[in-house]
């Protein structure tokens, strides 16, 4: 399936000046120490992390794997028609839009009841690459209600100027991305059972 990008005003003037910036070297150094920018050829970003869930595994996979209401509660997802549905798998098509960049791209999803959503594109034109990982385990062996959740999220830009430019919010995107199905699960499931725990959190 082919795929195309939704054009952007913003994306081609944030492109733009930071071409121009660029171009000049006292300004570009300034501007690369402002925003901590990785190297200039690093085009991958990673995120991982493990955490304690007040829900239990099958509410949290019900939630992560309710692909075609994406567009209901994901944040920057504008559009999830889902396709090719199987018991453990399904196709579905994403629009996902966040500044100053939008990409529509064909997703592929692995589901395991209830451990295991994957999902993977790879004929992007703005990535190379965009893998998300939700892995589900058994949490705290007195309260049923609870699991420990691993999410990892990874991606990599054909374009080294997109990749500099997503250091900026890709922290927050990728937080508030995780928040929204914890909110979505609250909706539907009431308050959990636990406060949150970080174990162990990684990105790159």
């Amino acid at each position: 399936m082919t795929t195309k990008v939704l054009p952007s005003v913003k994306s081609f003037a944030l492109s733009r000046s930071l071409v121009q910036i660029q171009r000049h070297p006292i300004l570009y150094s300034t501007y690369r120490g402002l925003f901590d920018f990785t190297p200039i050829t690093k085009t991958r970003r990673e995120f991982a992390q493990k955490k304690l869930g007040g829900y239990s595994m099958d509410q949290l996979y019900s939630v992560v794997a309710d692909v075609e209401n994406y567009y209901n509660f994901v944040p920057f997802c504008k559009k999830s028609y889902v396709y090719d549905k199987k018991p453990s798998s399904l196709k579905a098509d994403l629009i996902i839009g966040f500044p100053p960049l939008n990409e529509s791209y064909t997703s592929n999803v692995t589901m395991v009841r209830p451990t295991l959503v994957k999902a993977e594109c790879r004929d992007g034109r703005l990535f190379n690459y965009l893998l998300t990982v939700w892995r589900f385990s058994p949490g705290l062996k007195d309260i049923p209600q609870s699991c420990v959740i691993d999410f990892m999220v990874a991606f990599e830009f054909k374009s080294v100027l997109h990749s500099q430019l997503s250091n900026l919010f890709f922290d927050q995107i990728v937080k508030q991305m995780e928040h929204a199905f914890i909110h979505e699960a609250e909706k539907r499931y009431g308050r959990p059972s636990i406060k949150s725990h970080v174990l162990v959190s990684n990105k790159s």
